[in-house]
C-alpha cells in the first residue's frame, strides 16, 4: 500500500497506456474512452484504510470503502477458492438490477476484502442517495414503488438467508425509481461466516445509531472524477454501518421486522397513504409468513400503488427498425413495430414492442424469428382485447403467467417445426426474445387512468434499457454461459466473462421443449419520463448503448428530436460500429409529464462518437458449442442443439422474394391461429387467476 499520485491505465488491450491523469475522458495515447470502475470494499481492513491509499499499486481509496480500479483493462486476481460467504452474491446474480456483484476477493494484511461491482456509486465515485434521505420529498407513486421493490426483493433474498440486507436503512440507496443495495447482509442465525458484512460489525461510538432509524444525509454532488479521488466532498457523511439489529437477533428476520421499518417511514409518507401504510404494516405484523399471506400483502400494496399511479398522465410512442448490417446478406432479426410502413397481419397493438433475434449458425434462424414475431402479434392482439374487458386490474402474477404462456406457445411452434423438418442438434432453429407490454388496465375508481404497468418478457441475450436524461439502466440479465456459471456459484463474473465461451447463449426459443425454457417476466411501474430501448445484440455488443445513450436520449426527452429520428441515429450507429451483425431496435417513449415542449424542427442532434475501437466477430470454441444444453449443476449432458453466435453466412440460393413473403405470411397466420387455439385449450380458465399456482415473476 502506498499514497503515490494516482494514474489511470487505458482499458484498450492494444494500448494499456498507464499514465493517464485521473479525470480525463479519453486515453492520451490511443484516444479510447477511459473506464472509471468504482468498487465498494467490504471488510474490517477496508474500513480502516485512509483515503488516498493505493492498494497493491492498483486500487485507489477515493473515499471510505470506495476504491477506484486504476487498471480496468486487467483481470482481477482470482481467489483460489470461493468462500461460502460469497455464494449469496453469486446465486443472486439475476437480481443485478438491485444488488451488487462480487468483482474480486482481495486480501489486505491477511484479511479478505470483498470488492463489489455494480454498487450504488455514481460516475464520480460518490454513493447514491439513501432511501431514507430521499423518502420525505419523493412523490407518492415513487414511495410506493420503492416499497413494492423491497417486498419483491424480500421474497428473493429470504431463501438465501440474506433478507437482513433490507432491514439496515443505511444499506438502502436509490437511483431515481430504482432501489439499490450497497451490500448483502447475512441473517444473524445463518451459519455462513459473514465476511462480506464485516463492515457492519463496526460501531462508531460518536455516531452509532439504530440502523432502523439511521439517516445518513448524502449529496449527489457533480464532481469530476479527479476531485472525487483527491478531495472527497466533506458534505457526504459516510458512517460505518452498525450491527446492533443483527447482534440482538437469535432467529432469521420476519415480516414484522420489515413492517417495523416501514412504520418508521409512514410518518414522512405522502398524506394520502400514511394511514393505508400503517394498516398494511399491521397486517404484516399479525399474519404468519405463508404463501397465502404474502399474496394478500402483495395485493394490498399493489392496489395502493396502482391507485396512485392511475392519477398520473401517460403517453406512449413507439418506433422500431431493423437492419441487415453492412456485412450480412440477409436479416435474421425481426421486430415490432416497424416505422417503414411494413404491413402487419394484425391491426396495430398499442403499447407493445418486440425484438426477436434468429440464431446465426442455425439453419432457419430467420424463419424462427418470423414465426415468433407473427405468433406473438396474433396472440397479443386477442389477449389485449380480453384484458380490456376486465373490470379491475389482474394481479401481476396472473399477467406474468399469461405472458409466459403465450411465449411457451411460440416456443413449441418453433420446436414443432424443427421436429417436423427433422432438424436435430445444431440444425435446430431458434430465436431470442425481449418483449415489452404496457397492458391497458384501469381501476374502477379512475376508469380513464392507466395503471402505468410495464412488463418485460425475456429469453436469450436481447436486452432492455431504461434511459432518462441522466441515467442508463440495463433492466435484463443475459441468458449466457457467464451468468449461468455465476448463479451456480462456480466462479466470479469477472473471471468467466473473460473466457471465450462466456457470451454463448444457454437458451433460446424453439431449441427445447417449453418446460425446459426459463422465461423471465419483470413488472415495472412507470413513474418518470423516459425511453425504453429494446435491442438485439447487434446494438448492445461492445457497450454501444452505455457509450452513446446520453446524446441519443436527452434531445428526445427535451422535444428537440423526434423518436423516429433518434431511432435512425441508433441504426446508423449499429451499422457503423457493429456492422458485422444484424441489429433491431424498438424505442418506447413514455411521457408522464404535462404538455410537451414545442418541437424545434431546426434542432439537430446526433449520437456522439466516443470511441474509434473496432469490433471483431467472437467465435465459439468447439467445447463451447456443447455448453448450451448443460444443466446448472455441472453435470455433462448429451449434446443437443447448441446456440452459436451469429456468423457471416456462406452464399446460398434463395427463393424469389415474393414467394418467400407470401409463403411466410400464410405460414405465420396458420401457426399463430393454431398457437392461440392451443393456448386457449391449455388455459381454459382464460383470465381467471389460479391462486394455488402463481406464476414466477420478477417484479420491480
Amino acid at each position: 500500500m502506498s499514497r503515490f499520485a494516482v494514474k489511470l491505465q487505458c482499458p484498450n488491450p492494444d494500448c494499456l497506456y498507464a499514465e493517464n491523469q485521473v479525470g480525463q475522458v479519453t486515453c492520451d495515447r490511443c484516444r479510447s474512452p477511459l473506464t472509471y470502475r468504482y468498487l465498494w470494499a467490504v471488510g474490517r481492513k477496508a474500513a480502516q484504510l485512509a483515503v488516498g491509499t493505493l492498494v497493491d499499486c492498483r486500487y485507489a481509496v477515493v473515499s471510505p470503502q470506495v476504491w477506484l480500479d486504476t487498471q480496468p483493462g486487467l483481470l482481477p486476481e482470482a481467489p483460489a477458492q470461493i468462500p461460502d460467504s460469497a455464494l449469496p452474491y453469486l446465486r443472486l446474480h439475476s437480481q443485478r438490477l438491485h444488488l451488487p456483484g462480487l468483482f474480486s476477493i482481495h486480501p489486505v494484511d491477511g484479511s479478505p476484502i470483498f470488492l463489489l461491482e455494480n454498487a450504488p456509486i455514481d460516475a464520480t465515485g460518490n454513493l447514491l442517495p439513501l432511501l431514507e434521505s430521499a423518502w420525505p420529498t419523493a412523490p407518492v407513486v415513487r414511495q410506493l414503488n420503492w416499497l413494492w421493490q423491497m417486498f419483491q426483493l424480500w421474497q428473493a433474498l429470504k431463501p438465501q438467508g440474506v433478507s437482513s440486507s433490507l432491514l439496515v436503512a443505511e444499506n438502502l440507496h436509490v437511483e431515481g425509481w430504482r432501489l439499490r443495495l450497497r451490500e448483502i447482509v447475512v441473517d444473524a442465525s445463518d451459519p455462513v461466516d459473514p465476511v462480506e458484512s464485516e463492515a457492519l460489525a463496526h460501531t462508531n461510538p460518536a455516531k452509532a445509531r439504530n440502523p432502523l432509524v439511521a439517516m445518513v444525509m448524502g449529496t449527489h454532488a457533480d464532481h469530476a472524477p479527479q476531485a472525487a479521488v483527491l478531495n472527497p466532498p466533506e458534505s457526504v457523511a459516510i458512517l460505518p454501518l452498525t450491527s446492533s439489529f443483527l447482534a440482538a437477533r437469535t432467529a432469521p428476520p420476519s415480516l414484522t421486522d420489515l413492517a417495523n421499518l416501514w412504520q418508521l417511514w409512514a410518518a414522512d409518507a405522502h398524506p394520502t397513504i400514511q394511514e393505508p401504510l400503517r394498516q398494511l404494516c399491521g397486517l404484516m405484523r399479525e399474519t404468519p409468513e405463508t404463501e397465502a399471506s404474502m399474496r394478500e400483502i402483495a395485493a394490498r400494496l399493489n392496489h395502493l400503488l396502482l391507485t396512485e399511479a392511475v392519477k398520473l398522465p401517460l403517453q406512449i410512442e413507439l418506433a422500431g427498425a431493423t437492419t441487415t448490417g453492412t456485412q450480412r446478406s440477409h436479416n435474421e432479426d425481426a421486430c415490432y413495430p416497424l416505422v417503414d410502413g411494413t404491413k402487419s397481419l394484425v391491426p396495430d397493438i398499442p403499447g407493445v414492442g418486440i425484438i426477436c433475434d434468429g440464431i446465426g449458425g442455425h439453419e432457419g434462424g430467420e424463419v424462427a424469428s418470423q414465426i415468433a414475431l407473427r405468433s406473438l402479434q396474433l396472440q397479443l392482439h386477442t389477449w389485449r382485447s380480453e384484458l380490456l374487458a376486465q373490470p379491475e386490474p389482474l394481479p401481476p402474477t396472473v399477467i406474468a403467467e399469461q405472458l409466459a404462456g403465450i411465449v411457451r406457445v411460440v416456443n413449441n411452434l418453433i420446436a414443432a417445426q424443427n421436429d417436423l423438418q427433422g432438424r436435430e442438434q445444431r440444425q435446430r432453429m431458434g430465436t431470442t426474445l425481449v418483449m415489452a407490454v404496457q397492458p391497458p388496465q384501469t381501476i374502477s375508481t379512475a376508469p380513464k387512468g392507466n395503471t402505468h404497468e410495464l412488463y418485460l418478457v425475456h429469453v436469450g441475450d436481447s436486452r432492455a434499457y431504461w434511459l432518462t436524461a441522466d441515467r442508463c439502466q440495463l433492466l435484463t440479465v443475459d441468458d449466457d454461459v457467464a451468468s449461468r456459471e455465476v448463479r451456480a456459484g462456480r466462479c466470479l463474473y469477472s473471471q468467466v466473462y473473460a473466457q471465450p465461451n462466456a457470451a454463448a447463449l444457454t437458451q433460446a426459443l424453439g431449441t427445447r421443449e417449453a418446460d425446459q425454457i426459463s422465461i423471465t417476466v419483470q413488472r415495472f411501474v412507470l413513474d418518470e419520463d423516459g425511453i425504453l430501448l429494446l435491442c438485439s445484440d447487434g446494438l448492445s455488443d461492445n457497450n454501444l448503448v452505455e457509450q452513446f445513450w446520453a446524446s441519443a436520449t436527452r434531445p428526445v426527452l427535451q422535444d428537440q428530436l423526434t423518436l423516429k429520428t433518434a431511432l435512425q441515429e441508433w441504426i446508423t450507429l449499429a451499422n457503423r460500429q457493429n456492422g458485422h451483425d444484424n441489429a433491431s431496435i424498438v424505442l418506447m417513449h413514455c411521457r408522464l409529464s404535462d404538455a410537451p415542449h414545442l418541437f424545434n424542427p431546426n434542432g439537430k442532434a446526433s449520437l456522439t462518437k466516443r470511441s474509434d475501437a473496432t469490433t471483431a466477430d467472437a467465435d465459439l470454441t468447439e467445447s463451447a458449442k456443447a455448453l448450451l444444453y448443460d444443466d446448472e449443476t455441472g453435470t455433462t449432458q448429451p449434446p443437443k442443439a447448441a446456440v452459436l453466435p451469429k456468423q457471416n453466412p456462406a452464399p446460398q440460393k434463395s427463393f424469389d422474394g415474393w414467394l418467400v413473403g407470401l409463403g411466410t405470411a400464410a405460414l405465420m397466420f396458420l401457426l399463430g391461429a393454431l398457437g392461440y387455439a392451443i393456448w386457449r385449450e391449455l388455459t381454459p380458465s382464460g383470465f381467471q387467476p389460479n391462486p394455488t399456482e402463481p406464476a414466477e415473476v420478477q417484479e420491480e
